[in-house]
């Protein structure tokens, strides 16, 4: 599963704590945020498959912005 989506994270710190967040509630093998990038992309690679729901609702809950990246 690879789910890539718009967010609104847009320092160092807040990507570093929602990769650490993302990485600890899910069985994800890679996670990242490109902050530089207008969407501030988050792509989540995972074997299993987790649904994007989730990764939104996980996101939200952090108090960010997500939505699937169309």
């Amino acid at each position: 599963m690879i789910g890539i989506f718009r967010t609104n994270i847009n320092t160092v710190k807040d990507k570093d704590n929602v990769i650490q967040a993302i990485s600890s509630a899910f069985s994800v093998n890679a996670c990242s945020v490109d902050i530089e990038d207008c969407d501030k992309v988050l792509r989540v690679i995972s074997l299993q498959q987790v649904a994007e729901k989730s990764i939104i609702e996980f996101v939200t809950r952090l108090g960010f912005y997500c939505d699937i990246l169309d």
